[in-house]
């Protein structure tokens, strides 16, 4: 059995990076693009997927900053909306969670839990372009970011300015490569209420050119412990705050769960969620983290 540093090494590299909040640039400190970057980097062609064997290092749960994480073993179904960030010529060259080297220039990513390696087509929620990446890598793991893009896969999506970009991620299999309908899954953010299953949302939503952008601080099975969160972080000047309407989760109805959700926002951008995420967590709620509707 291979050693667990040898594949969490690239993992730990990859955390150096995401330590410390973007420059100006909208990327990490000491990252970011090369001098000279090819001219015609945003003409790189989507991945195209294909029947892969599992890496052998990547593929097993690991904790980061006190939370576990645990890798899917099937990426079907799999869709969900979040924020996008990108990583370039600290990491050029060096190895990734899947052992290869990254290649800043090829259509790849990085991701919390997806299968490695695996494929995914990302949208661009804010002008509607999208490409499809290789998933060859763990992270990003702080600042509410959902995927970690390449430099190339940036370049396409229009994310290089800014930094990020708020993208819907969806898993594409070799048997259906353009697209897949998929079931939204909603993974664990500040659950303080019995355990939840997922909420049951729309199999096809489509794409907004204005999506809007919330801090999600709890979600709570009780009116009571909602209402409580809200009053405290409203006392704190954590506004404007709201308790969403409840939304029935996954059940067999009458028995089906209510949730209600704690969100800040709208947001006007995803600096002020990250803003708002840090300040959250100096009043108690280290799990916040930014919803896209």
């Amino acid at each position: 059995m291979m050693p667990r540093w040898i594949w969490l090494a690239p993992l730990l590299a990859l955390l150096s990076a995401c330590g410390t909040l973007p420059r100006g640039g909208g990327y990490y400190e000491d990252d970011g693009p090369e001098t000279s970057p090819p001219a015609d980097v945003a003409d790189v062609p989507d991945a195209v997927p294909k029947t892969e064997s599992r890496s052998v290092t990547g593929n097993k749960s690991y904790a980061v900053y006190g939370v576990t994480y645990s890798p899917l073993t099937d990426s079907r179904d799999y869709r969900e909306r979040g924020i996008a960030s990108w990583y370039g010529k600290k990491f050029h060259g060096k190895r990734t969670s899947s052992g290869e080297p990254y290649d800043m220039y090829a259509m790849t990513a990085a991701h919390k839990t997806l299968p490695l390696p695996s494929y995914a087509r990302v949208r661009n929620l804010q002008n509607g372009r999208s490409v499809v990446v290789r998933v060859n890598d763990r992270g990003p793991f702080l600042h509410n970011r959902l995927i970690d893009l390449s430099y190339a896969a940036a370049a396409r999506l229009g994310i290089l300015g800014t930094g990020t970009g708020v993208v819907e991620v969806e898993a594409v299999s070799p048997e259906e490569p353009e697209t897949q309908a998929a079931q939204v899954k909603t993974y664990p953010l500040q659950v303080i209420a019995p355990a939840a299953a997922a909420e049951e949302l729309p199999k096809s939503p489509a794409a907004t050119a204005s999506p809007k952008l919330y801090l999600q601080v709890g979600a709570f099975t009780q009116w009571d412990n909602a209402a409580n969160l809200r009053n405290r972080l409203e006392r704190e000047a954590l506004r404007p705050i709201s308790i969403q309407p409840p939304q029935a989760v996954k059940g067999n109805a009458p028995d089906a769960t209510r949730v209600y959700r704690v969100r800040v926002g709208p947001l006007t951008n995803v600096e002020e969620g990250d803003r708002l995420t840090e300040r959250a967590a100096q009043l108690g709620v280290p799990d916040a983290r930014i919803v896209v509707e």
